[in-house]
C-alpha cells in the first residue's frame, strides 16, 4: 500500500521506517502539510497519514475521495482538524492514535511549571554568561496550592497524580467524571465556575470541539482569582489568546504556559529563527517574563515516537484488512 506522509520532519521518517519493517508500506514522506493547495499530490496514494496542524476540512475530504485514497491515518490523538462528517458521507476509513504516551505530556505540564515557578530558563542563561545573582528570581511554591484540572482522560488523571503527589488540594471539571478514581486520590469534581474561582493553577487536558471552543476567554478569565497559573497542554483553540493577553496585562493570570497555540499551524514544528515571524500577538506574548511558549513538544519523547509509529501503522493495515482499528473515528 502506498502511504503519503504529509507534515513529516526527520523523526517521523527515523520512527516510521524503523518500524515499517513489519508491514513493508511504500511510505513517500513529504514536508508539505495536508491542505487544499497540497491535496493534489495525494491523488495517486490508497493512504495519507497527517498530524495536528494538517487540514482535513470537506473541500480535502471531497478531493481524496475522487483519486486513489481510502484510509487517513492521524499520527496524533486529537481529531478537531478532521471533519469526520464528511469523512464518514464520503467513506473514508479514518484513525488515530488515541494512546502514544499521556505520561509525556502530564510531565511536561509539571515541567512548564516548574520553570516558570523557578525560574530556572533564566538562571541557565545567566551562568552561561557568569551572572550568579539571584535577583530577579525569587519563586513559587507548588506544594499546597490547589490545582483543578479541565479534563481527566488519561492525561488529565495522571497530571492529576503528579500533584498529589506534590502535595496540592485538587479539584477537576469533566463532563464524564469517574467518580470511582476521582474518590482513591481526594480529588473533588466540581462545576466551572467554582473551579475557576478556587484554583492556583488550572491545567487543561480536553479536546478541542465546537462547544468548549475559547472557553478560557474574558469572561471566564474575570472568575478566576487574581494572579491564577494557566496551563494549556491540549488544544490551542481553547483559550482566546488576545483575552489571555489582557488578563496577563491586568495580572489576572499571574503566569501563562503553553505548549499549543491557537494559530500554531503557521508557526510550531518549523525552524523560523531567520525569519520574521508575523503574529503581532503571539510576539507580544513572548516578552512577558511571567509566560513560557513551547512548539507543541509535550508529547515528544522517545517512548511516544515508538508508540505513535507504531500504532499508525497497525490502524493503517487493519483498515487494509478491514479490521478494527485501535484508534478507529469513522
Amino acid at each position: 500500500m502506498k502511504v503519503a506522509m504529509f507534515s513529516s520532519k526527520p523523526y517521523d521518517r527515523e520512527y516510521f521506517v524503523k518500524h515499517n519493517r513489519d508491514y513493508s508500506f511504500e511510505l513517500d514522506f513529504f514536508d508539505d502539510q495536508l491542505n487544499e493547495t497540497t491535496v493534489a499530490i495525494a491523488a495517486k496514494y490508497e493512504a495519507v497519514c497527517v498530524f495536528v496542524n494538517d487540514r482535513l476540512n470537506k473541500q480535502v475530504l471531497t478531493q481524496l475521495s475522487q483519486g486513489k485514497t481510502q484510509f487517513i491515518a492521524l499520527r496524533c490523538a486529537g481529531y478537531n482538524n478532521l471533519d469526520w462528517h464528511s469523512a464518514k458521507e464520503l467513506k473514508l476509513r479514518c484513525a488515530r492514535v488515541p494512546d502514544y504516551s499521556p505520561t509525556a505530556v502530564a510531565e511536561h505540564v509539571l515541567a512548564m511549571l516548574l520553570t516558570l515557578y523557578r525560574s530556572t530558563h533564566k538562571a541557565y542563561n545567566r551562568v552561561k554568561e557568569g551572572n550568579f545573582s539571584l535577583y530577579g528570581l525569587n519563586g513559587q511554591e507548588v506544594r499546597g496550592k490547589t490545582v483543578a484540572l479541565v479534563g481527566t482522560g488519561k492525561i488529565g488523571k495522571l497530571t492529576a497524580e503528579i500533584f498529589k503527589g506534590l502535595g496540592c488540594e485538587l479539584y477537576a471539571y469533566d463532563i464524564q467524571p469517574d467518580h470511582s478514581w476521582a474518590n482513591s486520590i481526594g480529588l473533588t469534581y466540581i462545576d466551572l465556575p467554582e473551579l475557576y474561582a478556587k484554583a492556583d493553577i488550572i491545567s487543561l487536558h480536553c479536546p478541542l470541539t465546537d462547544t468548549n471552543r475559547h472557553m478560557i476567554n474574558a469572561e471566564s478569565l474575570a472568575q478566576m482569582k487574581p494572579g491564577v497559573t494557566l496551563i494549556n497542554t491540549s488544544r490551542g483553540g481553547l483559550v482566546d489568546t488576545e483575552a489571555a493577553y489582557q488578563a496577563l496585562k491586568d495580572r489576572t493570570l499571574g503566569y501563562l504556559a503553553i505548549d499549543v497555540y491557537e494559530e500554531e499551524a503557521n508557526l510550531f514544528f518549523e525552524d523560523l529563527s531567520t525569519d520574521i515571524i508575523m503574529d503581532d500577538l503571539f510576539m507580544r506574548l513572548t516578552t512577558f517574563p511571567n509566560v513560557l511558549v513551547t512548539g507543541h513538544q509535550g508529547f515528544f519523547t522517545e517512548h511516544a515516537l515508538n508508540n505513535i509509529a507504531r500504532t499508525t501503522l497497525e490502524n493503517l493495515a487493519a483498515m487494509k484488512s478491514n479490521q478494527k482499528c485501535v484508534g478507529d473515528i469513522v
